[in-house]
């Protein structure tokens, strides 16, 4: 397993983060019209279908789909959607969901034997302490009960990665991406339904569907296409390649494009704090980076030949 992501690498993982910081607000605009698990439901749908008809079936073990699109839509999805109809603020829900990181660090460490080298502590502690001076001056309507929701769809999202790693590794290293989270979806589908059905009503999900406008079904699109397809098939792409103690810590840049998108498309509040507990977050993952990148230098077995 690779632990130093390569310059394009970092890249890829700069774009994703960017996209579900972003997705924050997108998600916001559809829980307008939408209920929550409808909501999610219809995202992962979008996911499978047409692209199923089209996109060829990973050769996997079939437990990993089921576990993976049930843990992902209504373990993460379908629990953030409905923390942040009314319990918690975008901003907010983009900050608290990062406690992922570290879940997704603990259980790779238990279930595959992996370990941080001490450089990655101190940048992932530092960028959390970013993350920190954000909650503590956060100003946002939040409650307990959405504050536990969203950590427990952080859990969700942590152990999703698990899952992909495994079936990565059973594939061995021939999985197919975009495949894996088409036919997974498949599996969030129904749980999502059901719950949505019993929590929500079939009489208010048809009246939500029916009187839908065109811009919660772009929400529903983009969710489907750019937030599930490219960006957890990108994620799980590099979740296969590298260590999660180099991967995950990146996800704590997606609250700083999610309190810079509420900000601008919101009109949420940026006072000089936030910009200064964003310049943490970026500054640990600089660290982060630069030491990775620095090590893998280091330890070539060109500059090992060069050295005297």
């Amino acid at each position: 397993m690779n632990k130093h992501l390569s310059a394009l690498h970092v890249g890829l993982a700069f774009l994703i983060v960017a996209v579900w910081g972003t997705n924050f607000v997108v998600i916001k605009h559809g829980l307008a019209e939408l209920p929550p698990f409808l909501f999610a439901a219809l995202r992962f749908l979008a996911c499978a279908v047409p692209f199923a008809f089209f996109v060829e079936r990973p050769k996997v073990a079939w437990r990993w789909l089921v576990i993976y699109g049930v843990v992902l839509g209504a373990g993460q999805f379908g629990l953030l959607f409905y923390a942040m109809r009314a319990d918690i603020s975008p901003g907010l829900a983009s900050l608290v969901i990062q406690v992922q990181v570290f879940f997704t660090i603990g259980l790779s460490m238990w279930a595959f034997g992996e370990r941080a080298r001490p450089i990655t502590w101190v940048a992932t502690l530092f960028a959390a302490a970013g993350l920190a001076v954000i909650g503590w001056h956060l100003d946002a309507t939040v409650t307990a009960k959405g504050v536990a929701i969203v950590i427990c769809a952080a859990m969700g999202w942590a152990v999703a990665n698990i899952v992909v790693k495994r079936a990565a590794r059973e594939a061995k290293g021939a999985l197919n991406m975009v495949g894996f989270m088409v036919w997974s979806s498949l599996f969030a589908v129904p749980p999502l339904l059901v719950i949505s059905l019993v929590l929500e009503g079939g009489s208010a999900d048809w009246q939500a569907v029916s009187h839908a406008s065109i811009g919660a079904w772009a929400a529903v699109e983009w969710q489907a296409v750019g937030n599930t397809l490219f960006g957890y098939a990108a994620w799980s792409w590099l979740l296969a390649r590298y260590d999660s103690a180099t991967v995950a810590p990146y996800a704590l840049l997606i609250p700083v494009f999610g309190m810079g998108s509420s900000a601008l498309l919101l009109g949420e509040p940026l006072p000089p704090w936030k910009l200064a507990a964003a310049a943490m977050v970026l500054g640990g993952i600089t660290v982060l980076t630069l030491a990775s990148r620095y090590h893998s230098r280091a330890t070539s077995p060109t500059t090992q030949a060069g050295r005297p």
